[in-house]
């Protein structure tokens, strides 16, 4: 089994505090994960629902 290539999400806090970690699953699930701890696994969501997530969080967030 090839290991997953995890890449630190954009959406990341700088600081190093609040880091979050995405992957492919697959051409139908997206994978996310804490990178201060790997191991402790992931959340595995549907392609669409990610999407939609992003499209949401890109609409809502504050503006400086």
């Amino acid at each position: 089994m090839t290991p997953l290539a995890w890449r630190k999400s954009s959406y990341s806090d700088g600081s190093g505090d609040d880091c979050v970690e995405v992957s492919g699953l697959g051409s139908s699930r997206i994978g996310l994960r804490d990178s201060k701890h790997p191991t402790r696994g992931h959340l595995s969501v549907p392609t669409p629902a990610f999407r939609t997530l992003l499209t949401t969080v890109r609409a809502t967030r504050p503006r400086p």
